[in-house]
């Protein structure tokens, strides 16, 4: 990770609060993630900022959590139009039509389960490791699932929060 202060970084200690909010609510749609972020700016490192998405993501309430849930798609069918959805979870684009069809069968199940998508770090997963994720998590009790979401999303937003620092300006998503 970087030890001193990118360009991303920069733009990120430097905008309005709308503008930074914005932008955090691309990594993470939790309204409250982002407001404990935004509320300890500037960061002289992305660790210092990684270490920041951690700390609010283990304050995060269930409320909370759901909300972030709330903006991510299911495995195997990324928002149309989205970048990020489309790249994180490229190990599923190659997938076999069979391996699509029981991925939908196993989020179904999974959603029905526990009210929200089944949500994994997709980044570098193959489908079938994806797949197998599922498969063993759904026989998870609620409250064990909730910290395992917990430690994906907290995934996600570090990879997230990096390519955002990393961005020079006008780069795409």
């Amino acid at each position: 990770m970087s030890s001193s202060s990118t360009p991303g970084l920069s733009r990120l200690n430097d905008a309005d609060d709308d503008a930074a909010s914005a932008a955090l609510h691309e990594v993470c749609a939790s309204r409250a993630w982002g407001s404990k972020i935004l509320a300890r700016r500037p960061f002289a490192t992305t660790d210092a900022l990684l270490d920041a998405s951690d700390a609010a993501m283990a304050e995060l309430t269930a409320g909370d959590l759901a909300e972030a849930m709330a903006g991510h798609p299911p495995i195997g069918r990324p928002k149309p139009g989205d970048p990020t959805s489309s790249r994180e979870q490229s190990g599923m684009a190659g997938a076999s039509d069979d391996l699509k069809a029981e991925m939908l069968e196993l989020n179904l199940a999974y959603q029905e389960k526990f009210g929200h998508v089944f949500l994994i770090c997709a980044t570098g997963r193959t489908g079938e490791q994806m797949r197998d994720a599922v498969r063993n998590r759904i026989d998870n009790a609620p409250e064990q699932e909730r910290e395992i979401v917990r430690g994906e999303l907290g995934k996600i937003n570090r990879i997230r929060l990096t390519r955002l620092t990393e961005r020079a300006e006008g780069d795409a998503a």
